[in-house]
């Protein structure tokens, strides 16, 4: 072989250098795609440490703090055993009537207006019972007289007896005389003590403090004494007054919840019209008497410090407490 096929055989020098550039942008490429995996894994990381730290700190305010659901309607009802329904009424309902038939000349109240003890809330015509008050004036005055003259005779049979001008019998006489006239005076003047009084229930007073429910008459109406109280009955009276600090609840309680009730118990009362308003109370009464239709026991709670958010006849939730 000659010296120039050798020399077409050898590789030449520029042959033989590889190409640096892309040896280059391969390099690069393995450094990015690694740190971008570095910097992927350290984030990830990072997220699950803020979000344990996060479980961690809400479990310590869960610790530290209380719940907002202690005040929510199942916390209160916790303590009690038996949640009924009722009406608010008013202990007392009082409904006053004449003492006698006559004819209404004035009220001074109306529905809703406060009265106090004693209070002059109406008047009914007085003209029949001033004049049978001086009717028995006259009578006592007349009585007095006849005691005076009786008294007047009876001395002097007693001075006569004495010196016997008069007998004995004059003398007896003379003091019985005295002691009719006496009576007839304690008569008239009793007489004259209920001409009194029936003019004074003239005047109708109220006999608590209290509100007035109802006015069940006007002026110029007759009204006459027939009452029965209450829903008993027939009812002309003139007012019906209640004391608003005096409420309670009436329940008409299952027999299948009586074990579960005893006097004295205390209660919570809540009014439908106003849920959120709470107010403490006891068991006062318990029916001695059930009512065999519908099974039931009436039962009265009372309401401690009643305020202007208690309505009679307004139903109320009453939880009985253990």
């Amino acid at each position: 072989m000659n010296p120039e096929q050798i020399r077409k055989l050898q590789i030449q020098p520029e042959a033989k250098s590889r190409p640096r550039g892309t040896m280059w942008i391969i390099f690069f490429a393995v450094i990015v795609v690694g740190a971008a995996a570095a910097f992927f894994a350290l984030s990830q990381k990072g997220e699950r440490r803020i979000f344990n730290r996060g479980t961690n700190i809400t479990a310590t305010a869960k610790n530290n703090f209380p719940s907002a659901t202690t005040n929510s309607p199942s916390a209160q009802t916790s303590d009690a055993v038996l949640t009924v329904s009722g009406y608010i009424v008013n202990r007392e309902r009082i409904e006053i009537s004449p003492r006698f038939l006559g004819v209404v000349t004035w009220i001074g109240v109306k529905k809703g207006d406060a009265v106090t003890n004693r209070q002059v809330i109406a008047l009914l015509d007085d003209t029949e019972y001033k004049a049978r008050l001086a009717e028995a004036d006259g009578r006592v005055a007349t009585a007095k007289a006849a005691v005076d003259k009786a008294k007047l005779t009876y001395d002097r049979v007693v001075k006569l007896a004495r010196t016997n001008i008069e007998s004995k019998q004059a003398e007896d006489d003379a003091r019985l005389q005295l002691e009719s006239a006496q009576a007839s005076l304690k008569e008239a003047g009793g007489a004259r003590e209920v001409a009194k009084v029936y003019l004074d229930w003239t005047v109708i007073h109220s006999p608590i403090d209290g509100v007035v429910l109802e006015k069940l008459v006007d002026p110029n109406e007759l009204v006459t004494p027939q009452s029965f109280g209450g829903t008993r009955g027939p009812s002309t009276a003139i007012i019906a007054i209640a004391d608003p600090k005096d409420l309670q609840v009436e329940i008409d309680l299952n027999e299948a919840d009586l074990s579960k009730v005893s006097l004295n118990q205390k209660c919570r009362v809540s009014p439908e019209a106003y849920p959120d308003k709470i107010y403490q109370g006891y068991v006062v009464e318990i029916a001695p008497e059930a009512d065999r239709s519908k099974g039931t026991l009436q039962v009265k709670v009372q309401i401690r410090e009643p305020d202007k958010f208690l309505t009679p006849e307004l139903s109320a939730k009453v939880d009985f407490l253990k």
